[in-house]
C-alpha cells in the first residue's frame, strides 16, 4: 500500500523539477536574446539578420540634413535620391547622425526653430521610409547642435525633436539608444547618443557636444551589454553620434567620451557636424595614453597614432592577450551642400566603408569593397599581428570581396590590383569575381581567390585595389582606388591645415590657454611701459638722465631714447587707462546680454566662462552654460579684434614717440646746416606716409569688430547702447583716440 502513495507523489516532484527547468531555459532564453532595457530608455533591441552573404552586415549613414524653409531642394533632393538608393542596398540600419533640420534664417546670422521644418523632416522620412521598402523601425535619428537651437529644455514645448523625430515617435526616449544585429553567431552592436545641450543655445554658442556623467555611464553600460554573456561569439562595437571627439566637452567632473570609447576599444566612431567645408580627411585614429600630462590632451598631429608603418619581427607566442585600447573616428560629409551618403560594412568583424555623393545624379550601382582594408583609413594596431600569426587559419584572408549594389542586372565584375612607381600604375592582377550563392540573399556578395602572400609588401602603399563593374546595359562603373597592405601596415596620410584645426586640436581643452596667454600679453603690453616708466623715473633717471636732459643729449643714444620710445603708450594716461580698463572688464564684467535661447525667456549675460544662468529659472543648477561654446565669441574678439588693436595703439605711440624725438633734436641744429635740413624734410614725409599707413591699419579691424558685433545683435537680439556698449564700442573709441592723439603733433612742424 506504501508504493502506491510514494508513486503517487512523483508526478508532484516531476512537475515542481520541470517548472524549474523552465524557469531557467526562459532565464538562459532572456539572456542570450539580449539584456533588458534600462532605466533611460535604451530599449537595447536584438535583431537577427538572415540570409547571404554570411558574417556580413551594412548600414547606411547620413547626416546634416539641414532641412531648411529656404532651402526646399535639399528635401527634394533627399525624397529624390535616398529612397531608391536605400532599396537598392536594403541596410539592416540607416543612421541619421545629427542636424536634422536647418534652424536658421535666411542670412544665417540667427536661429530659431520653426515647427514647419520639423513637419517637413517628418514626411520627407516617412515617404524615403516607403520609397525603399524599409521599415521605420531600422532608421535611428540623433540630434545635432541645429535642432536644440533656442531649445530652453528637453521636451518642452519648443523641443520639437521630441515630437517629430523617428526616435520620439518610435518610443525611443533615452539619450543612448542600441540595437544589437545578429549573423551567422556574430553580433554587431551599434550605439548611438545624444549630446547636444540640455539647454539649446541659439547659434553660434551651441557648437559642442556636452556629455554629462549620467549620458557617459547609460554609454558605457549600453556598449558593456554583452560583456558579461556566456557567449563566444565576436562582438564588434560601433558608436554613432553627431559631435567629433574634438567637439565634444568634458563633463562637470572631468570625464571624456574618449575614454568610455577606448574602454570599449571600438571598432569605430560614425559622427558628422563638421561637413565638407575643412576637407575629405576628417579621420583620426585614437589609441589610450598612459601619461597623466600629455600633450595629446590638447592636441594629435597625426591622423594616425600609434600606428604601424613599417614591418617588424612579430613573436606570436609572446604576444600578450591583452587588446590595444583604439578606435577609428570617422567624419563623414554633409547632404546639406555634398549630399553625402556612406556605406559602412562589416565583414567578419572588419570594418569598412564606401563614401558617395548625389550631387550629379542618382547612382546606378553602388561598390563597397570589404577585405582587404583600405590601409590609410581602415587598420588597426592590431592588423600586423593578425596577418603575421593568424593569416594561414583564417579563411577569409584568402579572398577578395566586394558588396556590389545595381539597379540592374550585373554582367561581370573583376578585380584589379595595381602596383604604384614613381607615381605610375601598373596592373598586377586582373580576376573575374564570382557571386556568392544562398537562401535568402540580402545583397551581392562576389568574392575571387587570391594568393595574398604575392603582395607582401614592407611599403602599406605599394598595391591600389579597385574593382569594375559592367552590368546589363554595358555601362561600366568603377570603385575608388584604395591603397592595402596584407601585412597590416598602415599608409601614412597627413592633414591639411584646415582638417588638422577641426580634428586635431582638442578645442574644449584649448580655450583657456589660448584665453589667457592672449589676456596675458595684452595686459603686459599696456602694464610693462608703464612700470618701466616708474622704475626709470624713481630709480635711474633722477640721477644720471635728468641733469643731462638739455642741450644735445636729447638726440644721443642714451636712456632718454627710452622714455621716448618705450613709455610713450603709458604717457598718453586716458588712451592707457581706457586699455586697462577695457581689458579689466573683460576679464570681470559681463560683455553683453542677448536672448540666449528662445525670446520667451529672460535675456541672459555672456562672460568667457559661458552664459550665466542667473535669470535661466527651473533648468540647470549649473552657474554658467555653454562652455566651452563661448569661445567662438571670445577668441575671435580676443585674437582679431583686441590684440592686433592694441598692437596698432602702441605702434601708433611709438611713432609718436619717434616723430617727437626726431622733431626734438632737429630743433638743436644749427639753421644754416642745408643738407641736414634737407634729410629731416626727408624723414618728416616717411613720417607721415607711415601714420597714414597706420590709419588705414584701423579700418580692417573697425570692419572685423563691426561684423562680430552685427552678427552678435543678429544672433541674441542685442540692443548694442544698452546690452553691449562697452563691447561694442570700447575698441573703435580707443583707436579714435589713440588716432587723435597723434594726429595733433604735426609732421610738418620743423
Amino acid at each position: 500500500m506504501a508504493s502506491p502513495r510514494r508513486g503517487a507523489a512523483i508526478p508532484r516532484a516531476t512537475s515542481s523539477l520541470r517548472d524549474l527547468l523552465l524557469l531557467v531555459a526562459l532565464l538562459l532564453l532572456l539572456s542570450v536574446c539580449g539584456p533588458s532595457p534600462t532605466h533611460g530608455g535604451d530599449l537595447r533591441r536584438v535583431v537577427e539578420v538572415p540570409g547571404e552573404p554570411r558574417s556580413v552586415v551594412w548600414a547606411v549613414q547620413l547626416s546634416d540634413l539641414h532641412l531648411s524653409a529656404f532651402h526646399p531642394e535639399r528635401a527634394a533632393d533627399f525624397r529624390r535620391h535616398v529612397g531608391d538608393a536605400l532599396a537598392m542596398v536594403y541596410p539592416a540600419l540607416v543612421l541619421i547622425t545629427g542636424d536634422l533640420t536647418d534652424a536658421k534664417s535666411k542670412d544665417l546670422l540667427s536661429s530659431r526653430h520653426e515647427e514647419f521644418e520639423w513637419i517637413l523632416y517628418g514626411q520627407v522620412i516617412d515617404d524615403v521610409a516607403n520609397r525603399s521598402g524599409l521599415s521605420k523601425e531600422i532608421f535611428y535619428d540623433l540630434r545635432g547642435n541645429h535642432d536644440s537651437y533656442g531649445v530652453p529644455e528637453v521636451g518642452g514645448m519648443f523641443d520639437f525633436y521630441k515630437k517629430h523625430s523617428i526616435n520620439a515617435r518610435l518610443g525611443r526616449t533615452g539619450a543612448v539608444q542600441s540595437i544589437t544585429l545578429q549573423n551567422s553567431g556574430m553580433k554587431y552592436l551599434f550605439v548611438g547618443f545624444d549630446s547636444a545641450m540640455g539647454v539649446g543655445l541659439r547659434s553660434p554658442t551651441n557648437i559642442f557636444g556636452q556629455p554629462t556623467d549620467l549620458l557617459l555611464s547609460d554609454l558605457d553600460a549600453a556598449l558593456s551589454q554583452w560583456d558579461n554573456q556566456s557567449t563566444s561569439s565576436l562582438v564588434t562595437k560601433i558608436v554613432f553620434g553627431h559631435f567629433p571627439i574634438s567637439f565634444s566637452a568634458l563633463t562637470t567632473s572631468g570625464r571624456s567620451i574618449r575614454d568610455v570609447f577606448l574602454k570599449h576599444s571600438l571598432s569605430a566612431y560614425l559622427c558628422g557636424h563638421l561637413h565638407t567645408n575643412f576637407g575629405r580627411n576628417l579621420k583620426r585614429h585614437h589609441t589610450s595614453d598612459q601619461q597623466r600630462f600629455s600633450s595629446k590632451q590638447y592636441f594629435q598631429l597625426d591622423i594616425h597614432e600609434g600606428m604601424s608603418t613599417t614591418v617588424s619581427n612579430v613573436n606570436c607566442s609572446a604576444r600578450t592577450t591583452e587588446s590595444v585600447a583604439e578606435f577609428w573616428e570617422w567624419e563623414m560629409g554633409d547632404w546639406r551642400s555634398a549630399r553625402s551618403m556612406r556605406i559602412l560594412a562589416i565583414d567578419s568583424g572588419y570594418v569598412s566603408y564606401t563614401d558617395m555623393d548625389f550631387r550629379f545624379g542618382s547612382r546606378d550601382v553602388i561598390i563597397v569593397p570589404t577585405f582587404p582594408l583600405d590601409s590609410r583609413f581602415m587598420h588597426r594596431s592590431s592588423y600586423p599581428y593578425d596577418f603575421a600569426c593568424q593569416a594561414m587559419s583564417t579563411t577569409h584572408v584568402g579572398t577578395v570581396r566586394a558588396l556590389v549594389f545595381s539597379r540592374y542586372k550585373i554582367k561581370s565584375v573583376t578585380v584589379k590590383i595595381y602596383e604604384s612607381h614613381s607615381g605610375s600604375f601598373q596592373l598586377v592582377l586582373e580576376q573575374e569575381m564570382e557571386k556568392t550563392r544562398g537562401k535568402g540573399a540580402r545583397g551581392a556578395m562576389y568574392t575571387v581567390p587570391w594568393n595574398w602572400r604575392d603582395f607582401l609588401d614592407e611599403l602599406p602603399d605599394r598595391y591600389w585595389l579597385q574593382i569594375e563593374v559592367v552590368d546589363m546595359t554595358g555601362e561600366i562603373y568603377h570603385s575608388e582606388p584604395r591603397p592595402f597592405s596584407v601585412s597590416g601596415l598602415t599608409a601614412k596620410v597627413s592633414w591639411t591645415w584646415k582638417e588638422f584645426r577641426v580634428m586635431g586640436c582638442q578645442w574644449n581643452q584649448l580655450y583657456y590657454p589660448i584665453m589667457w596667454t592672449t589676456l596675458a600679453f595684452l595686459f603686459s603690453l599696456v602694464l610693462v611701459p608703464r612700470t618701466s616708466l616708474t622704475f626709470y623715473e624713481n630709480r635711474f633717471m633722477s640721477k644720471f638722465i635728468r641733469p643731462k636732459m638739455t642741450g644735445r643729449s636729447l638726440g644721443g643714444f642714451s636712456p632718454v631714447n627710452f622714455e621716448y620710445f618705450a613709455v610713450e603708450l603709458s604717457k598718453m594716461y586716458f588712451i592707457w587707462s581706457g586699455m586697462l580698463f577695457y581689458l579689466l572688464y573683460l576679464v570681470c564684467f559681463p560683455w553683453f546680454t542677448g536672448y540666449a535661447v528662445t525670446e520667451n525667456y529672460n535675456k541672459m549675460y555672456l562672460h568667457y566662462r559661458g552664459w550665466s544662468t542667473r535669470y535661466l529659472a527651473n533648468t540647470t543648477a549649473l552657474p554658467y552654460i555653454g562652455l566651452p561654446d563661448v569661445m567662438v565669441i571670445v577668441l575671435p574678439h580676443l585674437l582679431f579684434v583686441v590684440l592686433p588693436a592694441f598692437l596698432l595703439i602702441a605702434a601708433i605711440a611709438a611713432e609718436r614717440a619717434l616723430y617727437l624725438g626726431h622733431h626734438v633734436s632737429q630743433r638743436t641744429k644749427k639753421d644754416d646746416d642745408h643738407y641736414k635740413k634737407a634729410w629731416h624734410m626727408k624723414n618728416v614725409y616717411i613720417f607721415y606716409w607711415l601714420r597714414k599707413i597706420l590709419i588705414l591699419l584701423c579700418l580692417p579691424i573697425v570692419w572685423k569688430h563691426w561684423k562680430h558685433c552685427r552678427a552678435i545683435v543678429r544672433a541674441y537680439e542685442v540692443n548694442p547702447f544698452m546690452d553691449a556698449p562697452i563691447y561694442c564700442f570700447g575698441v573703435p573709441a580707443l583707436l579714435w583716440l589713440a588716432i587723435y592723439r597723434s594726429s595733433s603733433v604735426g609732421v610738418y612742424q620743423v
